[in-house]
């Protein structure tokens, strides 16, 4: 039998797009249906051969089970951060509140998991104060906050850990003036203005040590003190510079999922015990890392 050309195009069409993956189907942006109002927020490709599905409490992350015994874990706009290899016949899963523990569950031999999870993030600290060797093994990143009590009860601890560890860390400053501070943020100023001459470190222990102090005539009696050129630092604190470095650590403090002061990252991993030993351990942790990343090395 033979076929005209208008049919011969109608199949070779229909071979084409049978052949081809089947396209996800479009959300409608909105609708109401009886007393259920809804507006989609975004669409992205999943990993395929997914299986199960649960997110983080604060919807920022999204982990997908797929049938190849993987958990892969994307953001809320759909990157992917990494996977995690899990037991064959893993079928379930669910994640603990603040995200720091995987549950998986085999639900055909009633075997349970839980896997402790830790994410490693990239912190911008060009142009940030820092005290320590360049290149340390170790970089403390700290975001916070003048005005914050417990910030200035985490500075002291920092000086131990940095006294015990000095041939092996870094420690770098970010900026995090809170809102309902009225003097964090020109406390921030007027320390990024001291660095300028080379004083951050011992502005930043005076103005921690002197919290119910802060304000514009302690700034400049500090900076006094300490013998900075009054003129330069009065300049430097209102200067736009210094201002958009402050707001390149706010900036830089929400892309590392930062909510409060202080915040502190060790090598990119969240410290999550503010305490000496737990500094310590996760110091030493990463100092075994470099060990054995140089022994491959050779």
């Amino acid at each position: 039998m033979k076929l005209n050309k208008f049919k011969m195009l109608a199949v070779s069409l229909a071979c084409l797009y049978s052949s081809l993956p089947a396209l996800a189907s479009e959300m409608e942006p909105q609708g109401l249906n009886n007393r259920v109002e809804w507006t989609a927020r975004q669409q992205w490709q999943a990993p395929a051969n997914s299986i199960d599905f649960t997110h983080s409490l604060d919807l920022k992350l999204a982990y997908f089970l797929t049938a190849d015994a993987k958990v892969y874990v994307y953001t809320s706009t759909g990157k992917q951060l990494g996977f995690i290899p899990v037991p064959e016949g893993v079928d379930k899963i669910d994640i603990a509140p603040q995200g720091e523990v995987l549950f998986l569950l085999d639900s055909k031999t009633n075997t349970f998991h839980s896997v402790a999870i830790d994410f490693v993030v990239d912190i911008n600290t060009a142009g940030s104060p820092a005290k320590g060797e360049h290149e340390a093994p170790v970089t403390i990143v700290v975001f916070t906050d003048f005005e914050c009590p417990y910030c200035s009860k985490l500075a002291p601890l920092l000086d131990q850990v940095y006294d015990a560890n000095r041939k092996n860390v870094k420690i770098v400053f970010k900026n995090l003036p809170l809102n309902f501070h009225q003097n964090a943020e020109p406390a921030a100023r007027a320390g990024l203005a001291a660095s300028k001459q080379g004083k951050f470190w011992e502005y930043h222990d005076i103005l921690f040590a002197n919290q119910p102090q802060l304000g514009k005539d302690f700034y400049l009696k500090t900076a006094k003190d300490l013998g900075l050129d009054l003129e330069k630092f009065k300049k430097d604190m209102n200067s736009s510079p210094v201002q958009s470095k402050i707001k390149k650590d706010i900036y830089d403090a929400q892309l590392a999922g930062v909510t409060g002061t202080p915040t502190v990252f060790i090598n990119g991993r969240k410290l999550k015990q503010r305490s000496l030993q737990g500094f310590q351990q996760m110091i030493d942790f990463e100092l075994q890392k470099t060990a054995l990343q140089d022994t491959r090395k050779k």
